[in-house]
């Protein structure tokens, strides 16, 4: 990559993970509202408020997994006040919406609320398990991401080696919720400088998910994204460039084509582009990606201001050779 590529902006995503006491798997996320159908008549049992009060987690989870992030508030506000109402303000079951919100929150751009979030979380669960039981892994894994979508590496890294060692001490090196966890510390040290602890870390956790959730799974897209922006940050093209076709390709196929995951990849390939000449194409491949971000989330979100930013100074880089090339005809 060229030195003036440098000031371009890669978005790179880090994974962020669902509290297992909201199970949001299809299969389980079916049976959750038909027991509270079922059941609705009963709400004062406590098992049946806790099965409300997931079946609206799910509903907000359906909303953030199209990119959907406003519509996402409303139930996961409702199931929090519910679990709190209900079973009280330090139940499991209030930490792990307080989880929910806190990803929203992250997604949507909203981090000192999302932290707020996740911090409470943590101390309920703190005080419910103990400070080193491996339920709190979560908490500290999107913590790590957290601190990784604010720039603030340091921060984050040592919030991530604590959720992947307590995750890696409970499950083993191979499982695939670990893979999660190697993955967003690779992100985080990729954030630092340290490429090649981060690019091994990554290739690691690509090795597991295509193991155990196949090759054209949601997780391995994620991370052929990351590993991607790693080697367009080294300058090494045609690594970068396979990855990242083959991460939208996923995207698009999971996702649909206007989700805001979709432009992330589509922001980082308009800079590929851009930096083997090909400005028609990267200019468009920004302009798909910015009208997909505008449409989904708020406009001081960073990957808008990211992306907007970029097309900026790639229009004024066209500008600038098209001004050569009259002046060059001019003489």
């Amino acid at each position: 990559m060229n030195r003036r590529d440098t000031k371009s902006k890669l978005i790179v995503l880090s994974l962020l993970l669902a509290l297992g006491a909201v199970s949001l798997a299809v299969t389980r996320a079916r049976s959750i509202r038909t027991a509270w159908q079922m059941s609705h008549s009963r709400l004062d049992n406590s098992e049946t408020i806790k099965l409300h009060v997931r079946s609206l987690c799910e509903e907000a989870y359906h909303y953030r997994a199209a990119g959907r992030y406003e519509e996402a508030g409303p139930p996961l506000r409702d199931a929090l006040a519910l679990a709190e109402k209900s079973l009280g303000p330090e139940d499991v079951e209030v930490a792990s919406v307080l989880n929910q919100l806190g990803m929203l929150d992250k997604y949507a751009g909203r981090f000192d609320e999302g932290e707020g979030a996740y911090r409470r979380a943590l101390a309920i669960l703190q005080k419910t398990y103990g400070p080193d039981d491996p339920r709190l892994a979560d908490i500290y894994h999107n913590l790590g991401g957290l601190a990784h979508a604010r720039g603030r590496y340091e921060e984050g890294e040592p919030l991530a080696r604590r959720g992947l060692a307590m995750r890696e001490s409970a499950l083993g090196s191979d499982h695939r919720d670990v893979a999660a966890d190697v993955a967003a510390l690779a992100a985080i040290l990729d954030g630092e400088g340290r490429r090649d602890e981060a690019e091994r870390l990554y290739l690691r956790a690509l090795a597991i998910f295509e193991r155990e959730a196949g090759p054209d799974s949601y997780d391995m897209a994620v991370n052929l994204n990351n590993l991607a922006a790693l080697y367009q940050a080294e300058g090494k093209v045609s690594e970068a460039e396979r990855r990242l076709v083959r991460a939208l390709k996923i995207k698009e196929k999971l996702l649909g084509p206007d989700h805001p995951e979709v432009a992330t990849t589509l922001n980082n390939l308009a800079l590929l582009r851009k930096s083997q000449g090909r400005l028609a194409e990267a200019e468009a491949l920004y302009r798909r990606a910015l009208s997909i971000f505008v449409h989904a989330l708020d406009p001081s979100h960073p990957s808008v201001v990211a992306c907007r930013e970029n097309l900026a100074q790639l229009l004024k880089s066209r500008r600038d050779v098209r001004c050569c090339q009259n002046n060059r005809r001019a003489s």
